[in-house]
């Protein structure tokens, strides 16, 4: 379902985007790996400057799902590098969005995903294994739900209760 355009599902989802059933994330983030258009359900994770979970969850089955983790928007070091980035395409993975901080972007950018993160630093993560799967987070204004569908290309990103028709 990589193929749905955000501009024209938001044109022809009125009412969704009315009842919030489909929802907008505020333009924020930088667009990284070679694919610009990806989608496919969620998958959650919430952790602070720690990318043990991270690694956990791109080492198994992607089976075309975007990973979405809340970094709580920290820009004091990455959460996924080039290693993760060949993991997920590896494993799978559409995409990865994390509200936080890459490194490693060549890397990342001769993958073949998409990456959404607010920016690229060079330090690596804390190895303690916190944080939690499957849970509520809230990025870029937005409330994101594991399960939920999420839809990228070059205008934006979209969150949607239910997997999209064309």
């Amino acid at each position: 379902m990589a193929g749905i355009a955000t501009a024209e599902a938001c044109d022809s989802n009125a009412p969704l985007l009315a009842s919030g059933d489909l929802r907008v994330l505020q333009p924020v983030f930088t667009i990284y790996g070679q694919s610009r258009m990806f989608s496919g359900p969620i998958v959650t994770l919430k952790v602070f400057e720690d990318n043990v979970l991270v690694r956990s969850m791109l080492e198994s089955r992607g089976e075309g799902r975007v990973l979405v983790v809340d970094g709580a928007g920290s820009m004091r070091c990455a959460l996924v590098g080039g290693n993760l980035g060949q993991l997920a395409q590896n494993n799978g993975w559409a995409g990865i969005v994390v509200n936080g901080c890459i490194r490693d972007v060549d890397e990342i950018n001769a993958c073949d995903i998409g990456v959404r993160a607010l920016a690229s630093h060079p330090m690596k993560s804390n190895k303690r294994g916190h944080g939690e799967k499957g849970v509520n987070v809230h990025i870029a204004g937005t409330l994101i739900r594991d399960g939920e569908w999420l839809y990228a290309d070059s205008d934006g990103i979209l969150v949607s209760k239910s997997e999209l028709s064309v």
